[in-house]
């Protein structure tokens, strides 16, 4: 049965070419992760912020770099687009940013970000997701970007508004934490906004 609407992003979009570096312009880039990044990633999941708001932990730096390995390969697959946000001086992983649930041919994605312990208060995820979301809005074509954070989550909040997206919603019970079910904000921009 032929679909009435074409798709907004046909296969390939992404994966057609190298995942790119993304200068943010304010002294940040977002680049594809590399192996050298696993003692980093495995540092920033330490810090107990993490384990209250994100569903995993690391446990060695083995095994951060198993995920760096899996962040790399899914460029290939256009489901989940993966950057780390470094100082664009020095370099120093300050957090990541990532498109994730993309689903090519609807033109939406979700944007999902962290920042390391020492980088938080300095508007880095929220400059990293304007970045991002100014990129798949402009360069790659897609229509709308989701943004999900537990409702506790206030400093999340306030970087969806910094990176203007608005707030649609609250998704009940739709994520577990170590500490229970938690209900999630949506925010969403949608290109043009």
């Amino acid at each position: 049965m032929p679909y009435v609407t074409s798709p907004v992003l046909p296969a390939g979009t992404l994966s057609r070419t190298p995942q790119p570096v993304l200068p943010t312009g304010d002294g940040l880039v977002q680049r594809p992760w590399r192996a050298e990044d696993a003692p980093a990633v495995h540092e920033a999941f330490q810090d107990p912020l993490m384990h209250q708001w994100h569903i995993r932990r690391s446990d060695s730096v083995e095994e951060a770099a198993g995920w760096i390995e899996e962040w790399l390969k899914e460029w290939e697959g256009e489901r989940t687009a993966q950057w780390a946000v470094a100082d664009a001086d020095t370099d120093r992983l300050l957090g990541r940013v990532a498109l994730r649930a993309v689903e090519l041919g609807e033109g939406m994605a979700e944007v999902a970000y962290w920042t390391a312990a020492a980088a938080r208060g300095r508007g880095v995820a929220a400059r990293a997701a304007s970045a991002l979301t100014r990129w798949a809005f402009d360069e790659i074509g897609f229509h709308r970007l989701e943004l999900m954070h537990a409702t506790a989550n206030e400093a999340s909040c306030r970087v969806a508004t910094k990176s203007g997206f608005a707030l649609e919603g609250t998704k009940r019970s739709a994520l577990l934490h170590p500490d229970g079910w938690h209900d999630m904000h949506l925010h969403a921009r949608v290109r043009g906004d």
